[in-house]
């Protein structure tokens, strides 16, 4: 089974702005993905259609289960 870390923040537009990465480390901390989203938001290193990213919002691991269809 995939998984993947999913990080949502607000932008200056108060929509959601998330961002997922796969694989990630399974001895992930809480404190080290909120570090993480903090540096995004001091560094504004992402602008989206809404303004730029200000605020945390929420973090979560999501299992992904993957079927590959055969396309005959």
């Amino acid at each position: 089974m995939a998984q993947a870390l999913e990080m949502v923040f607000k932008n200056e537009g108060q929509k959601n702005f998330s961002i997922s990465l796969n694989d990630p480390r399974a001895d992930l901390t809480p404190e080290e993905v909120k570090t993480a989203m903090e540096m995004i938001l001091t560094k504004n290193i992402f602008k989206t259609g809404g303004g730029d990213v200000i605020e945390v919002t929420s973090a979560r691991i999501v299992d992904k289960t993957i079927t590959e269809l055969e396309l005959v």
